[in-house]
């Protein structure tokens, strides 16, 4: 059985940033090489976010994460969202990076792969994450850039 993934909108962005090179060549690399060993999940989140982003950009975005099985978006994963919101793990305005994190919980889905560093990647935040999902019952997915995923 293949371990799951939850791509956050920022690494499906860096697929096609050339402003950032680094980043864009590690993920095209990851995303072409090994994301196929992955059961890999996005949401109608990432395609809302991604569909506000202007063409010429824009319809490569959601040619990209169409082919993903999309997690449900349902009321259990806006309550844990807003419990973390409630518990200030995350600002009210981030409220989206707080809904990504609760379906990759809810879900049970091995790793939410993100370049989110400020608002998800972050070490306090995610020891701050693994404590109220624990305490309230929930699953807690490793939080990853794609970098940590790519075979030596």
């Amino acid at each position: 059985m293949k371990l799951s993934l939850y791509l956050e909108t920022s690494v499906v962005g860096a697929y096609l940033d050339n402003g950032e090179p680094f980043r864009r060549d590690l993920t095209i690399r990851w995303w072409e090489h090994e994301l196929s060993e992955y059961q890999v999940f996005s949401s109608i989140l990432v395609t809302r976010e991604l569909e506000r982003i202007p063409e010429p950009h824009r319809t490569g975005y959601l040619n990209l994460v169409e082919p993903f099985e999309k997690l449900e978006l349902n009321e259990e994963v806006g309550i844990l969202a807003e419990g973390y919101i409630s518990r200030g793990i995350f600002h009210r305005k981030f409220m989206a990076d707080a809904i990504h994190v609760a379906l990759a919980s809810f879900h049970k889905v091995d790793y939410l792969v993100t370049w989110n560093f400020g608002h998800i990647a972050n070490v306090r935040k995610q020891a701050r994450l693994r404590l109220f999902n624990i305490a309230a019952g929930f699953f807690s997915p490793v939080i990853v850039t794609p970098e940590f995923l790519v075979h030596s």
